[in-house]
């Protein structure tokens, strides 16, 4: 009888221990992950990102999530694509819990965790600007335009031809250069016999507008599908 309960008896106190087991190793794995285990040393190298700038890129129709306070429980919200921000502050340093606290260009702040910026650099954070060559290049464009719009005022021209001037259309007995300046330069340059003993030189646009030159004037345009007489 003794036997019997003793097998009885033992299955129960094994199960009972292994629960005992598998819920201190989950305690103790918990408070690790809870205090993450920083030291000064590394605290310092995490701080070494304050100041520093970063771009928000979007991948798989995602961007980086950010929270409105230095807690895992705390709402969050998404960073637009193409924003910028400035960490500003690496909080947290005493407890050995640290965020980052980031500001946007609008203002707007958001935190995240150290762990983020290691998954997330080179990919949704981005420590180069992706669209400075596509705003140089706008700069650029934007600078050129402005150049042209001040030429074009400065010319001793009529009223009407100023103004189809500024609309990027060239009128008849400009030279090369000022329809350069004003329509930009042609895909491609032909020359051809005219009438006279003058060759006549065509420049031909994307769009299939031809600007006919004779001895170095515009003397006739032709718009796409048009035929010259």
């Amino acid at each position: 009888m003794r036997t019997q309960s003793r097998r009885k008896i033992l299955p129960g106190v094994a199960l009972g221990l292994v629960a005992a087991l598998v819920s201190a190793d989950f305690a103790f794995d918990s408070t690790a992950t809870a205090s993450h285990h920083y030291t000064d040393k590394q605290i310092a190298a995490l701080a070494d990102r304050v100041g520093k700038i970063y771009w928000v890129q979007e991948i798989n129709g995602r961007t980086p999530s950010f929270s409105v306070a230095p807690d895992t429980a705390a709402p969050s919200f998404r960073a637009r694509a193409g924003d910028s921000f400035e960490i500003i502050e690496l909080v947290g340093q005493k407890i050995k819990n640290p965020y980052y606290r980031a500001r946007f260009d609008s203002g707007k702040e958001g935190y995240f965790s150290p762990e983020v910026m290691i998954e997330e650099l080179n990919l949704r954070f981005l420590s180069a600007d992706p669209l400075a060559e596509e705003k140089r290049k706008a700069a650029e464009q934007a600078e050129s335009e402005k150049q042209r719009v001040d030429w074009v005022n400065a010319q001793p021209w009529p009223l009407a031809v100023k103004e189809a001037a500024l609309k990027g259309q060239a009128v008849p007995g400009m030279n090369y250069d000022e329809v350069k300046r004003i329509a930009g330069a042609p895909s491609r340059i032909t020359k051809v016999q005219g009438r006279g003993t003058t060759p006549e030189e065509h420049w031909i646009y994307p769009d299939g507008k031809q600007l006919v030159f004779h001895q170095g004037l515009l003397s006739q345009i032709i718009s796409k599908g048009a035929k010259k007489p």
